[in-house]
């Protein structure tokens, strides 16, 4: 059997300053729940999206897991701006060169 943990999605709470998400994760026999919060302005603002918002403290929590060995110290973790950041550069499709190009300038 493997012995990654089994990270699973429980929900959200609207608080008057954050939304909470809930995650359980299950490992070698164990059950914690974590508790990540993003900051309702960083939704006001567009910094977040709503719908993304489970992918980006799921990164958080697996990044915190793999620091600490399955086993982090802390249950609740808030997401920063800078994380918010790293995660929309991140999706963002890379910008390609048209085919066509620009016509080149030049004497003839």
């Amino acid at each position: 059997m493997s012995s990654d943990p089994i990270v699973r999605y429980v929900g959200f709470a609207v608080k008057p300053l954050v939304r909470e998400y809930t995650f359980s994760v299950r490992d070698a026999g164990n059950q914690r729940e974590f508790t990540l919060n993003i900051a309702n302005e960083a939704f006001l603002s567009h910094h977040a999206r709503y719908q993304d918002a489970p992918a980006i403290c799921a990164l958080r929590l697996n990044a915190e897991l793999a620091a600490h060995s399955n086993q982090p110290p802390d249950s609740d973790f808030a997401i920063t701006p800078s994380e918010l950041e790293s995660y929309q550069k991140s999706r963002k499709p890379a910008v390609t060169a048209s085919p066509y190009g620009r016509k080149p300038q030049g004497d003839f």
